[in-house]
C-alpha cells in the first residue's frame, strides 16, 4: 500500500512539474523575413524591430509571464523558400505564431501553411490588398498598412498638388507590385488623375533602360513605382544617369524609398513623395521614446517596416493577455477588434477582414529626410471590409 501510495506520489508530482515547466515555457514566436537578396535591407528593419520589442517586454516580464523567444529563418523574398521555412517553424520548433514575411506572395503562401498548422500569422510589410480581401484566412493578420490606404494619402497630395495629373505606372512583376499599381491607379484616377501606361518588370531587375523610351513617349507628368529594396537603387540611379527624372514628379508606394536604401539612391531621391502608415518626424510621445531606443540599439532611423515589426510584438502581448492564452483559437478571437498602442498612435484590428487600421501620411523625401507634407485619418483610409471567407 505504501509503495503504490509513493508511486502515485511520484507520478502527480511529476505531472505537476511538468505543468508548471509548460507554463514558463517561453513563447515561441517563428520568424520568415528576407535576411538575403533583394529585400534583406527591408528584413534588417523587421529583425530590429522585433528584437526590441521583445527585449523590451521581457525585460518587463514577458507575457502571461512567460518570456518571448524569437526563431529567425531567411525567406530569400521566395514564397516557395518562405513556405518550407515556416513548416519547419511550426513542425519543429513548435512555434506559437508567425509573423516577419515581406513579399506578399510569401504571406499569402505562409498563410496557407499557417491555417494547415492551426497557427497564426501577422505580416508586418506586405501590401497586396488581396491579402486582407479576396484571399483573406481566418488566421492571417496584417498589423501594417494595405496598398489601398498608402494610396489614399498620396492620392490625396497629388490631387492638391498636381490636379488632373497624366501617371504612368512602373511595378515590379508579382502580387505585391500589381496590387500596389492597381490600387493607387484607382485612387488617382477617382481624384481626376489620367494613365499614361504602366509597365510591369522583373523582380531584381538589373537594367530599367529598355522601359525608359516607352516612359518618354507618353508624356507624363508622374511617375509612379512600386520597386523595393535594391530594385529602387538601381531604378533611381538609371532614371537620374539617362535624365529622366528632372521632367518627372516621382511618386510610389511607401517601400519603395525607405531609411534602409536611401543612402544609396543618394540625391535622386529627392523630392519623391509616399503614403505610408509611419514616419519618424510624428510628434509623439509615444514615437520619440521608440525612435530613441531604435537609434540608441542601432545606430540607426527606423522606418515603416521597423516600427510595425514593433508594434506586431506588442499586438501579440496584448491579444494573449486579453485570452489569457497562447492558444491559437483563444488569440484569433482576441485579436478581432484589438486595440494597441504603437508608435504610430493607437491602432485597431479590424475584424472583419483582419487589416489594422491607422493614420495614413503623405510623405516627402527632403535633404534626406522623409517630412511629412498630409495626412489621411484612419477612417478615411482604411476603405471598405472586402474579405467574404470569415
Amino acid at each position: 500500500m505504501n509503495i503504490r501510495l509513493k508511486t502515485f506520489s511520484t507520478a502527480v508530482g511529476l505531472a505537476l512539474a511538468c505543468t508548471a515547466a509548460a507554463q514558463n515555457a517561453p513563447i515561441r514566436i517563428g520568424v520568415v523575413t528576407p535576411l538575403s537578396g533583394t529585400y534583406a535591407g527591408i528584413g534588417q528593419q523587421v529583425k530590429w524591430g522585433l528584437d526590441l520589442a521583445t527585449s523590451e517586454i521581457n525585460a518587463a516580464g514577458g507575457v502571461l509571464g512567460r518570456k518571448l523567444e524569437l526563431i529567425y529563418e531567411d525567406e530569400e523574398a521566395n514564397p516557395a523558400v518562405a513556405t518550407q521555412k515556416a513548416e519547419k517553424l511550426f513542425q519543429v520548433n513548435k512555434v506559437d505564431f508567425l509573423t516577419g514575411t515581406v513579399n506578399s506572395g510569401s504571406t499569402l503562401a505562409v498563410g496557407q501553411v499557417a491555417e494547415r498548422n492551426q497557427r497564426l500569422i501577422a505580416t508586418t510589410v506586405s501590401f497586396a490588398d488581396s491579402i486582407t480581401g479576396e484571399k483573406c484566412s481566418p488566421n492571417v493578420f496584417r498589423v501594417n498598412a494595405r496598398a489601398g490606404m498608402q494610396s489614399a494619402a498620396l492620392a490625396e497630395w497629388l490631387a492638391k498638388e498636381k490636379p488632373n495629373a497624366s501617371v504612368f505606372y512602373l511595378g515590379p512583376d508579382y502580387e505585391m507590385g500589381r496590387s500596389t499599381v492597381a490600387a493607387f491607379k484607382h485612387a488617382a484616377e477617382g481624384k481626376g488623375a489620367k494613365t499614361a501606361g504602366e509597365i510591369f518588370a522583373p523582380l531584381g531587375n538589373k537594367d530599367y533602360s529598355p522601359y525608359f523610351g516607352q516612359i518618354r513617349a507618353a508624356h507624363p507628368g508622374v511617375l509612379y513605382t512600386s520597386v523595393a529594396g535594391n530594385d529602387t537603387v538601381r531604378l533611381f540611379t538609371q532614371l537620374s544617369e539617362f535624365g529622366l527624372g528632372r521632367n518627372l514628379q516621382i511618386v510610389g508606394a511607401s517601400g519603395t524609398v525607405t531609411s534602409q536604401n536611401l543612402p544609396a539612391i543618394g540625391k535622386a531621391a529627392e523630392g519623391f513623395v509616399t503614403g505610408v502608415g509611419y514616419s519618424p518626424l510624428i510628434d509623439s510621445p509615444e514615437n520619440k521614446k521608440f525612435v530613441a531606443a531604435f537609434q540608441s540599439a542601432y545606430k540607426t532611423l527606423p522606418d515603416l517596416y521597423g516600427a510595425d515589426s514593433y508594434g506586431v510584438m506588442y499586438f501579440f502581448k496584448a491579444a494573449a493577455e486579453k485570452a489569457r492564452s497562447a492558444d491559437t483559437d483563444k488569440l484569433r478571437g482576441a485579436m478581432r477588434d484589438l486595440q494597441w498602442n504603437t508608435p504610430q498612435g493607437m491602432k485597431k484590428l479590424r475584424a472583419g477582414d483582419h487589416q489594422a487600421m491607422q493614420d495614413m501620411y503623405a510623405v516627402r523625401v527632403s535633404d534626406g529626410q522623409f517630412r511629412i507634407v498630409g495626412r489621411v485619418p484612419a477612417e478615411a483610409a482604411v476603405g471598405p471590409d472586402h474579405c467574404a471567407k470569415f
